[in-house]
């Protein structure tokens, strides 16, 4: 088969597309450590149970970032996979655990936000024991493992593809091409490393891995984006029914106002990560339900663009759940600045400051910000979030 078939990238192309996916993996690589590192040295990260979950998807995003988009970059540019017909099944299994593993991780993240945000917090408690966290995570590993090395490495995946070929009287073109391509070739140790699957395999492989945790985020980031816009409804309808303005403290206008824009800024976030996960996962998914029924039809440039597509939002989920985060950013802060103390939570022995504390997924937390008054970092104390949106904002947004 030539290599430079009609599927090729071009010269240019191959460069542009380097240094792109380049910049991918590095931003995926950097992002992701540096959330699991804030989590290991950050003591108050680790007492939030949301923050389990996103070092658990930070890790699986790393491993995409390492153990998968690094060869994939490499038979992207040399048009020719070099290492070995076994090795291309066992990276192409961990390509579908690992992303499977990956989204698995963010609907995860999406249920606990719905408990902790639009349960009760006793009812959040009951649900989301260490029991209960360590079994979801244990299953966000174990169940892409059903879809990935067990149905690969035995070949379920393309059972009755290459039948399909010999029983057609006029061969698809692209079918031929993709069988034609996968033969191990013994003199040169080269092969094509394309992963075939047939009906049954695409359509169980899209739902498991998508369409059901899809449609539960969907649900839960609903149900927080209606919670959100209710408590935006309410706070201005007590604004309208209390006293005058004259009549009122100020700092009660600005705390309120306050909240309600703190609101609407968590429910724009909610919209934002699920346009993020769909824009990156969808038409990979949609297009690997659609290919085998249009007689594998779809080039494999579009291919290629949709897969990649996918590998991004691992390196964009440490900015949409870490990076979002001021605990997160107060803890990034510390480590690339040398654990400089002005980033660090302002604790000045001896001084006595009154702060009042709300619930946030389950345990207590002081409402404390750091400000900069004159040079000097000082403590400064807000009212208690009596939302529960608000109340979850700094952990889960």
């Amino acid at each position: 088969v030539d290599k430079t078939d009609e599927e090729g990238f071009g010269s240019v192309e191959k460069v542009v597309l380097l240094t792109f996916v380049s910049a991918v993996i590095l931003m995926a690589v950097l992002g992701n450590l540096l959330v699991m590192v804030a989590v290991c040295r950050d003591r108050q990260l680790r007492k939030i149970k949301t923050n389990y979950f996103i070092v658990s998807l930070a890790f699986a995003d790393l491993l995409v970032s390492v153990l998968v988009m690094p060869f994939g970059a490499i038979e992207l540019v040399q048009d020719v996979w070099i290492y070995g017909e076994m090795f291309c099944l066992v990276r192409t299994s961990l390509d579908v655990l690992l992303t499977t593993a990956s989204i698995f991780h963010l609907c995860c993240i999406s249920l606990d936000r719905y408990y902790a945000i639009c349960c009760q917090p006793l009812v959040y408690r009951n649900k989301m024991t260490p029991l209960r966290v360590a079994v979801l995570l244990a299953g966000c590993w174990a169940i892409p493992v059903l879809i990935s090395f067990l149905p690969i490495m035995q070949g379920w995946n393309n059972i009755g593809i290459t039948d399909l070929v010999s029983t057609l009287q006029t061969p698809l073109p692209r079918l031929a091409l993709c069988i034609e391509k996968r033969k191990f070739h013994q003199n040169s140790n080269s092969t094509y490393c394309i992963f075939m699957v047939n009906k049954p395999y695409a359509i169980t492989c899209s739902v498991v891995a998508f369409y059901i945790p899809f449609l539960l985020m969907v649900l839960a980031y609903w149900r927080i984006y209606v919670t959100a816009k209710e408590h935006a409804h309410q706070i201005q309808m007590l604004q309208r029914a209390g006293a005058p303005a004259e009549g009122r403290p100020p700092s009660a206008d600005q705390h309120s106002t306050h909240r309600m824009r703190t609101e609407t800024k968590a429910a724009k976030t909610l919209c934002v990560i699920m346009g993020c996960f769909c824009l990156c996962w969808a038409p990979f998914f949609v297009t690997n339900v659609v290919d085998p029924f249009a007689d594998y039809s779809v080039p494999g440039q579009v291919w290629t663009a949709f897969l990649w597509l996918g590998y991004i939002n691992s390196g964009l989920n440490p900015f949409l759940y870490a990076f979002l985060n001021k605990s997160f950013r107060r803890a990034f802060l510390i480590i690339l600045c040398c654990d400089d103390e002005r980033y660090r939570r302002p604790c000045v022995a001896g001084q006595t400051v009154p702060c009042s504390t709300t619930t946030v997924n389950g345990s207590t937390h002081v409402l404390r910000d750091a400000v900069e008054c004159g040079g000097q970092w000082e403590s400064q104390c807000h009212p208690p979030a009596t939302s529960p949106l608000v109340a979850a904002q700094p952990s889960d947004t």
